[in-house]
């Protein structure tokens, strides 16, 4: 199957822009899985209550519908970032979208910074959902957002579950996630896709710069695809979801098969 990772520079409140800008990037794309950026038509770095009200919409909004215009012309699964609003709820989410429509709607369960400002932490888990090319592969697909790399248990839960491709929007500020997530494609033998933006917002007297370096990485940690620090960029690639699937290290040992919850109890004295 074929994957494809998209870097870009969202504009801050102008989500009818950055769909546009957008559309220029997804044209006559040859992907079966087009991963973008966290909070895609947004922007990140809020600065009132007020602009982000400006912006939430719900998971059948514009962005969606957006997404679901694209899924028809590529015949494929897009995966991208927006802020949800769920009744008087707002949420970090990404929207899982096919040609028939939306799959689903995952919400970032690890908030980081002043995300906790304006968003409840994901409440639907880490849900694996499995999905068919049109050319007839089958792929198990998970979603984490951005910060949701720092904590292993997403990834783990995830692979636990059967998934053989790892979906990562992202707004990526700190340097660490570029050299960690071929760790996190190891240790739980599945692909992984950070689909990071670039440029810098700035909320008063703070800017912040994100990193770029969009990833894919493979089952053996392996870093298939490396982005740039700046600039607009979609790489593609062909993928073999089933080499996920051999959790095996040697003859005697399996990576799920050897874990032992029993043993992973927290105790003290």
């Amino acid at each position: 199957m074929r994957i494809a990772c998209v870097q870009c520079e969202p504009e801050y409140l102008e989500p009818e822009a950055n769909r546009s800008k957008t559309d220029a990037l997804l044209d006559d794309l040859d992907a079966d899985l087009v991963v973008l950026p966290e909070l895609l038509p947004s922007g990140y770095f809020f600065r009132s209550e007020a602009d982000v009200a400006s912006v939430v919409e719900d998971e059948r909004g514009p962005t969606t519908a957006w997404l679901h215009d694209w899924a028809q012309q590529l015949d494929a699964v897009l995966v991208a970032g927006y802020p949800e609003k769920d009744g008087d709820a707002l949420y970090n989410s990404a929207a899982i979208v096919g040609p028939s429509g939306l799959i689903d709607t995952y919400r970032k369960v690890h908030l980081f910074n002043e995300e906790k400002r304006w968003f409840e932490p994901g409440d639907n888990g880490f849900p694996v959902h499995t999905i068919t090319t049109s050319s007839g592969t089958t792929y198990r697909l998970g979603v984490m957002i951005c910060f949701d790399w720092y904590f292993p248990e997403a990834a783990r839960t995830l692979a636990l579950q059967g998934a053989d491709v790892i979906a990562h929007p992202s707004n990526l500020v700190l340097p660490h996630c570029p050299n960690s997530m071929p760790i996190r494609a190891r240790e739980n033998h599945v692909f992984t896709i950070t689909a990071n933006r670039y440029g810098s917002e700035t909320s008063g007297d703070e800017t912040l710069d994100f990193i770029g370096q969009s990833s894919v990485c493979d089952p053996n940690g392996d870093v298939l695809y490396r982005g740039k620090d700046e600039g607009d960029e979609v790489f593609t690639t062909t993928i073999r979801p089933h080499e996920a699937r051999n959790r095996r290290i040697n003859k005697y040992n399996d990576i799920f098969a050897d874990r032992r919850p029993d043993m992973y109890n927290l105790t003290s004295d």
